[in-house]
């Protein structure tokens, strides 16, 4: 099973990040044409997730709406960044995708985003091809 890692940097405190190209790059260079791409994100104020990638908007509007899920409260984790973990367990850690005839079988407008929340940083993502 082909397994790597690559580095995403974030240049803001909340960001999605089109990681989509790198996720097949990795498919690419495997010799496994069917199967699937399990893609894991090893940080709690971070998350990932497939949405649209056609439209911009789309991301500003995901990210308004986590605000307004997610105020500004007095929480007691005493780092500040309670609401970073809490988007991050809404949004998930990990995405899996189809692979066929060596191409992630995402729909015409979906991409895999990598979610900042408590940024600007440099993070890790996992994946694995089975």
């Amino acid at each position: 099973m082909p397994a790597g890692i690559f580095t995403v940097s974030t240049s803001k405190t909340m960001q999605l990040s089109d990681i989509t190209l790198q996720v097949q790059k990795a498919v690419a260079a495997s010799t496994i044409m069917d199967g699937v791409c399990h893609v894991y994100n090893p940080h709690t104020t971070a998350g990932l997730t497939i949405n649209e990638g056609a439209d911009p908007d789309v991301q500003t509007d995901i990210l308004a709406a986590l605000q307004k899920i997610v105020p500004q409260l007095q929480y007691r984790h005493q780092e500040g960044n309670s609401p970073a973990h809490v988007m991050a367990s809404l949004v998930g850690s990990s995405i899996t995708v189809f692979i066929e005839n060596g191409r992630l079988q995402l729909g015409t407008w979906q991409k895999i985003f990598f979610c900042e929340f408590d940024g600007p940083r440099s993070r890790k993502v996992l994946w694995r091809i089975a």
